[in-house]
């Protein structure tokens, strides 16, 4: 596992890339048939879609007591109407602070998802098309093909198809960067090949819906609010950090420590907003599972066009490959898109912040019902699982597999520390280091900045980024020291190589795309 794989800003797509759980043909066997070997195209009886909103309190309560995960809630809509919203835990632990469904969470990636039903508001319009260009409304966007860069569409970009290496220019965000500059930076990273490829991208999606808000000639933050949020009644919905801050109900995000969970350090994510910003509430996330339901309707008016809608929900692009007996998985325009089990046409996305959030939806058209299950607590499966076992009950009357294990087992690789040397057991009698006053020294690097080499008191350490990180270094052997970090995408445990060399360093972490060597 590379290092910018170790600990992911956004997991919705690596979630739906790994069970196809997440509503979409991705992969296990969760695509199979229906145990009768049918596949169900009708209505699901009323009794069943009864028992599972019956059931619903005991599978969540099951879940938190098993898990120790702090809070939870839960919105189910049928049809035009929220059948069920209810909370679950606490908001902190330790707080005595309850719940609710007026909680309001961070969604993580699940905003890529709300975020393209406001660019699929904009299509209709006419203000801007799936197709348009991004160099359209952005002229100075670029990447590393000048072709490419002419080209790429916002369709591309929602879609994970601009040839933008995975999760290009989270690291860059980790850093401090924000949005403007961690755009501009893009134009150094190597790309896959252009529409023949799905690479999930946080910073190429942010691009797209920058350039549909510069478009409309207002912020994507208030684009967002005057087109949907405020259209829909989702009043404590906001796509800025600083409105989940000051929200008297929110439910902080919260890690694992040994076996017990505590508050996590919190993620600002406005750099990728589009991608990750979102907040809102179950019963906010009600009103738009009714709209999404609806295909753009909602209590009698029209808000989102339904053919720009309909494209975003359609596949676009192969997610995953099919394999084990399973079928491939698809990506539309911000949604993952496949079928349930029982073959039936679904819709979802999940998201996730390691520092403490992890959430998810699911629609499934036919049977007139959408799940919504928001968590404050590191990814581990459990707002998946959920809203997994209450479409098995709908589709067949009981649950059907033990989804908890799947995801759990799916996720545990990402929580794993990430470098060559982890585990590995140091020189018995390394080489020494050279002088200090060797390796220190400023060091260049287009993508990620200048780095700074200092002495600090007989030992060297790096600085590194705008806002800006010291990174300890401890010897290893000869050229070669390390340094530790945690942040959104490097997990507890990480260790990375600054390996020196001539003018130049190589720092392992930092070189997941082949653009980690500084010169001095």
């Amino acid at each position: 596992m590379r290092p910018s794989e170790g600990r992911r800003r956004f997991l919705g797509a690596a979630l739906c890339s790994t069970i196809a759980a997440c509503g979409g043909s991705d992969s296990d066997d969760s695509n199979a048939a229906t145990p009768s070997g049918n596949t169900q195209t009708g209505p699901v009886p009323d009794s069943q879609i009864n028992a599972a909103l019956a059931q619903l309190d005991t599978l969540a309560n099951n879940l938190l007591a098993s898990t120790g995960v702090p809070g939870m809630a839960v919105a189910v809509v049928r049809g035009t109407q929220t059948v069920y919203a209810k909370g679950f835990g606490t908001r902190l632990v330790g707080s005595g602070q309850a719940v609710d469904a007026d909680t309001v969470f961070q969604l993580a990636s699940v905003s890529k998802s709300v975020g393209a039903a406001v660019v699929a508001q904009q299509v209709g319009t006419g203000a801007v098309a799936w197709n348009t260009t991004i160099r359209t409304h952005l002229p100075w966007f670029t990447l590393s093909d000048e072709k490419v860069s002419a080209a790429v569409t916002i369709g591309d970009l929602y879609s994970h198809q601009s040839g933008l290496p995975d999760h290009a220019g989270d690291t860059l965000e980790d850093m401090g960067y924000g949005r403007m500059e961690g755009l501009q930076r893009l134009r150094y990273l190597p790309l896959h090949p252009f529409r023949h490829s799905y690479f999930y991208t946080n910073f190429g999606l942010t691009a797209a819906a920058q350039s549909v808000a510069t478009a409309a000639g207002i912020d994507w933050e208030t684009l967002s609010e005057n087109v949907l949020y405020k259209p829909l009644g989702m009043t404590s919905t906001s796509s800025r950090y600083a409105d989940f801050a000051a929200r008297p109900n929110r439910a902080l995000g919260h890690v694992k420590v040994g076996d017990k969970w505590v508050q996590g350090a919190g993620t600002m994510p406005d750099a990728q907003s589009p991608a990750g910003g979102v907040s809102s509430s179950v019963n906010d996330m009600a009103k738009w599972l009714a709209m999404m339901l609806g295909t753009g309707m909602f209590n009698g008016k029209r808000i989102v066009d339904a053919n720009a809608l309909t494209a975003a929900i359609t596949a676009q692009v192969q997610s995953s490959p099919p394999g084990d007996g399973s079928p491939a998985g698809f990506y539309g325009y911000g949604f993952n898109v496949g079928q349930t089990s029982a073959g039936r046409p679904s819709y979802s996305h999940s998201g996730a912040f390691a520092l403490g959030a992890a959430t998810n939806f699911m629609v499934v058209p036919s049977t007139n019902l959408a799940i919504v299950t928001l968590t404050n607590a590191f990814p581990i499966g459990v707002a998946e699982a959920l809203n997994q076992q209450f479409f098995d009950i709908v589709q067949y009357g009981s649950v059907q597999r033990d989804w908890f294990k799947l995801y759990s087992d799916a996720l545990a690789p990402l929580a794993k520390p990430t470098g060559s040397l982890v585990g590995a057991t140091p020189p018995v009698s390394p080489l020494p280091a050279r002088a200090l006053s060797t390796y220190t020294g400023t060091y260049k690097n287009d993508y990620f900045g200048p780095i700074q080499v200092v002495d600090q008191g007989g030992a060297l350490a790096i600085i590194i980024g705008p806002r800006p990180l010291t990174l300890k270094l401890s010897h290893w052997d000869g050229d070669i020291f390390t340094f530790t970090l945690v942040d959104e995408n490097a997990n507890p445990g990480t260790i990375s190589k600054a390996s020196f060399s001539s003018d130049r360093v190589n720092l392992e972490y930092y070189d997941a795309d082949g653009l980690g060597t500084f010169v001095r």
